[in-house]
């Protein structure tokens, strides 16, 4: 009997340490959901991601609206005006009379202002579009780590349903050898209370578990269904020191920031701008009409009662003394260059630690599970020893039990290490900048391309080219049901290692 258990826990042990291998051999669930298919889906709906790039759209009309005080203005007006009461002395004062005008205004010269605002409204765009990749790679690693955290939380809650039957068992054994005399009554005891503890960490596994997939169905917007094994991530770093070194190179934030210089630095010269003469040409005509109200006042002279004018000119605005305003607004533009040049500084500092820290965090967790799996198989034959032991009369159930809490406690240990791991890698890559829709071949149709709408909308003069009415993009979950404990059958999908 103590052979045929021994073997049981051995095979146990085995299992749980090769959870990736067992995950890839299972056959695939009609419905089972993918990493890169919950991606995908956050991708699509996820309503962080979606807001980003409407944000993102809205920055875009930067660019023609600061083009627009370089082009012409045109402008009309009319009016219509009818006398209720008109003075007794004013023999030729009108009835009514209609009047229309327009003016035509062109910018010849604004000393640099629209250039350098365009500059900088560019620049801004190309800093949008590296805070949108950035919002992306954020909302993808919140996604692999709801998903993983599901796959953890079902392993763990596995592993304390299978330790309340085991403890369940050794309670009813207990109680048999007690009613024989074998045992005392403090044995029946601690086996009661190690049950009650169990079943208690039990109720927190599966409330751990619901967390985590509600987690999962606010980033996805569906709920967690068959969950597969993760792939392997590619193109992770061999050094940090290379992790580093490509992440300066393209990490979002720090392309942000870069952009973000130079568009401070045009905006100096916005306000350097500010002082230079503005020219510009206008031309204007108008008509009035007096509708045959307009009298001479004199028997027989007839008054006309059309007019028609035109101008044209030139406009020459040179400001001379603001009481020092324009100086003020140049030392403001130059102040928050030298902002935007240390918030560079401050990001790249960042990446950096962030780099450097996830790696770290992924090479401890490599470690962690390399040792916990020795550690869960250790545990598996020293409890089949203490078992042996106690029925020989040299180990308390005291020893069984904490016997097998150790053995829990490494298994735990280890789908948990298994998860970190892989959410740590991701954040390496994340922090290189490679985990976006393009480096992870998200799947479900084209990528979104924010230069598109740039391309679209950086050339439109027309003051009638509206979008359609805004409408609702992500998914609601209101009709998604409230997640529950239950788990699949199988070993738990972790990653492969």
């Amino acid at each position: 009997m103590i052979d045929t258990d021994k073997k049981q826990t051995l095979r146990r042990a085995r299992w749980l340490a090769g959870f990736a291998a067992g995950a890839l051999l299972l056959p695939m669930a009609a419905h089972a959901e993918t990493l890169q298919g919950a991606l995908a889906k956050a991708y699509e709906n996820n309503p962080t991601l979606t807001a980003a790039r409407a944000g993102q759209r809205a920055n875009d009309e930067n660019v023609p609206i600061q083009k627009s005080y370089g082009l012409p203005d045109i402008g009309t007006q009319g009016s219509y005006d009818e006398n209720i009461i008109v003075p007794g002395n004013s023999f030729n004062a009108p009835a009514r009379s209609l009047s229309a005008g327009g003016q035509l205004t062109v910018p010849l010269y604004q000393g640099g202002a629209v250039r350098n605002a365009v500059r900088a409204a560019r620049f801004r765009v190309e800093a949008g579009q590296a805070d949108l990749r950035a919002t992306e790679a954020s909302i993808f690693s919140q996604v692999v780590g709801a998903y993983m955290d599901v796959i953890r939380d079902q392993a763990i809650v596995q592993l304390n349903q299978k330790n309340v039957s085991v403890l369940r068992t050794n309670l009813q054994a207990t109680s048999d050898r007690f009613e024989i005399g074998d045992l005392t009554r403090t044995d029946v005891a601690q086996s009661e209370a190690r049950l009650a503890l169990a079943e208690g960490d039990l109720r927190t596994a599966e409330a751990n578990l619901i967390a985590s997939r509600e987690g999962y169905i606010r980033l996805v917007g569906e709920a967690p269904v068959d969950l597969e094994a993760p792939p392997q991530l590619p193109n992770l770093p061999t050094t940090a020191e290379d992790a580093v070194a490509i992440a300066l190179d393209s990490n979002p934030d720090i392309e942000s920031a870069n952009e973000l210089v130079n568009a401070s630095k045009a905006d100096i010269g916005t306000a350097k701008s500010a002082r230079a003469p503005k020219v510009s040409a206008i031309l204007s005509g108008g008509y009035n009409n007096y509708l045959g109200s307009l009298d001479s006042g004199v028997p027989g002279v007839s008054v006309t009662q059309e007019t028609s004018s035109a101008a044209a000119g030139v406009q020459v605005t040179l400001p001379i003394f603001t009481g020092g305003r324009r100086s003020a607004q140049v030392r403001q533009a130059q102040s928050r260059s030298s902002q935007a040049i240390e918030q560079y500084v401050e990001v790249e500092r960042g990446v950096i630690a962030q780099t450097r820290g996830a790696y770290a965090a992924w090479q401890a967790n490599e470690r962690i599970i390399a040792a916990t799996q020795q550690a869960v198989s250790a545990n598996a034959l020293s409890l089949e020893g203490v078992r042996a032991e106690n029925s020989v009369g040299t180990r308390s159930i005291l020893d069984i039990l904490n016997a097998e809490q150790e053995y829990l406690n490494t298994q735990v240990q280890l789908v948990s290490a298994q998860r970190n791991s892989y959410v740590a890698a991701f954040s390496v890559l994340a922090a290189m900048g490679k985990a976006e829709a393009r480096d992870l071949g998200i799947e479900g149709g084209a990528l979104y391309d924010p230069a598109a709408n740039y391309k679209r909308v950086k050339g439109q003069i027309w003051d009638w080219a509206d979008d359609p009415a805004p409408q609702q993009q992500a998914t609601d979950t209101r009709a998604v049901p409230p997640a529950t404990a239950g788990v699949p059958v199988g070993p738990p999908p972790l990653p492969p290692q």
